[in-house]
């Protein structure tokens, strides 16, 4: 990922609804007649404008531009940064600080077939942005994010191919083991600094067994019969 700028100091948390509606303001102000990279750079531009202020809502924004871009532009990560500007792409630091951030209690995740629509103040997020934030409460100890995001891993595999988000978030778990300096909770394999078996090496023989503390068993023998009769 390109160099990010010093994460801004945290001001307010905007929720998603105030965010959609200033950024379809400011979409709806743009010349329609500029080139669709232009639109999308002076976009990104004001939100990010509104994010380098210290409202974090407007950064959860820029973080899913960020990855719907790389999506659309076949993970060139250049060709993103171009788009969005020098200095501009939302990195690891950016949002681990976001996610660290976020009140959980307020993230709104409808079930199936739940018509009821989310309160004002409430943080609606894609899927695999929600598993960020856990991914980051977990690390932290918090016994209930852990227990959700168990939940979801479960999950994963039969939603990978569906998601193309989902490779974002696997990005982001690599960085965040990578930084954290051990595996994060949800995560497999071998703890950092185990060493992996070498096809090459021969088995190391097993060490020769302890006798017993127990005495021997001694082997009974046949009791001899005396002489049925004596010489005179």
């Amino acid at each position: 990922m390109p160099v990010s700028p010093e994460v801004p100091p945290l001001k307010e948390f905007s929720p998603s609804q105030r965010v959609d509606l200033l950024v379809s303001d400011w979409k709806a102000g743009i010349p329609p007649e500029l080139p669709i990279e232009e639109q999308e750079h002076r976009l990104y531009g004001q939100a990010w404008e509104a994010y380098q202020t210290g409202d974090y809502g407007f950064g959860l924004w820029c973080w899913h531009e960020c990855d719907r871009l790389t999506n659309n532009l076949g993970g060139n990560i250049r060709e993103v940064t171009r788009i969005l500007g020098p200095g501009r792409y939302f990195g690891f630091s950016h949002r681990r600080r976001v996610a660290e951030e976020l009140p959980v209690d307020r993230i709104y995740r409808p079930r199936k077939g739940d018509m009821s629509t989310p309160r004002p103040d409430a943080f609606v997020l894609p899927h695999y942005q929600v598993l960020c934030i856990y991914l980051v409460r977990a690390a932290t100890g918090d016994p209930k994010a852990k227990a959700t995001l168990e939940i979801a891993l479960g999950e994963l595999e039969d939603q990978r191919r569906a998601d193309p988000f989902l490779k974002h978030f696997e990005t982001f778990r690599n960085l965040l083991e990578r930084t954290s300096g051990g595996p994060g909770p949800g995560s497999t394999g071998p703890a950092p600094g185990t060493p992996s078996p070498d096809p090459t090496q021969h088995p190391t023989p097993p060490p020769p067994s302890l006798p017993s503390s127990r005495p021997p068993i001694k082997e009974k023998r046949p009791r001899r019969r005396p002489p049925s009769g004596r010489r005179a």
